[in-house]
């Protein structure tokens, strides 16, 4: 019998807590919510490993310390609406839950969103709404938001996203740049976008957030 309690502690003691996190909703919501619960069957064993996990059609669960790198820049507060754009099976948006006072996640595969929705109602995640549909269009009907969160990397944000975002929101992302990303955060001043760097991480580039790239013949 695996001991995952005790899986959480080692990652959160290696991998979180050495990357300068250490506000305490994040670190208590990574001891609570059981990461192999929502990872491919096939991968249980790697659950806990510090690196992204293969979702298939380029998606990926990001890296506990990625993940809780961004929370920590973004400083979610329990008032507040986030968006989580491409939550695959739904650990992200169960990590957010308990910080947030509500999530919408948005998944594009049905199969996944159905797996997840059982998966985040196992671990009893009952303030995260599922919507399925292209990630790259969010889910305007439910916002506006205070944070929005990509998971994954992006060469481009659409504007379809951060209209999305509140006055004085924030949004995390993964800027694809080369080999390595570099994670950004961005803040919504006066209707404009400010980005600021927060730290480097990799992570593949989530289908719809590519750049559009110039036709030439």
């Amino acid at each position: 019998m695996t001991d995952y309690a005790a899986r959480r502690t080692m990652m959160v003691d290696t991998q979180i807590r050495p990357s300068d996190v250490t506000k305490f909703p994040i670190i208590d919501a990574m001891l609570a919510v059981p990461r192999e619960e929502f990872v491919p069957g096939d991968k249980v064993e790697a659950a806990y490993v510090g690196e992204n996990i293969d979702l298939g059609g380029g998606r990926v669960v990001l890296e506990p310390r990625t993940l809780a790198k961004m929370l920590d820049a973004l400083d979610i507060q329990n008032d507040e609406l986030v968006l989580d754009l491409g939550c695959g099976l739904g650990y992200s948006s169960a990590v957010i839950a308990r910080m947030a006072e509500a999530v919408v996640a948005v998944e594009d595969d049905e199969d996944r969103a159905e797996e997840a929705q059982a998966a985040l109602a196992r671990v009893g995640a009952d303030n995260v709404a599922l919507h399925i549909g292209a990630v790259a269009e969010g889910a305007a009907q439910h916002g506006p938001y205070d944070v929005i969160v990509l998971q994954g990397a992006a060469e481009h944000v659409p504007d379809e996203i951060l209209n999305q975002l509140k006055e004085g929101g924030r949004i995390a992302a993964l800027m694809a740049e080369g080999a390595l990303g570099t994670v950004k955060i961005g803040y919504k001043i006066d209707g404009a976008m400010s980005w600021r760097f927060a730290f480097n991480a990799g992570a593949p580039v989530v289908p719809g957030f590519e750049r559009h790239r110039a036709f030439t013949l």
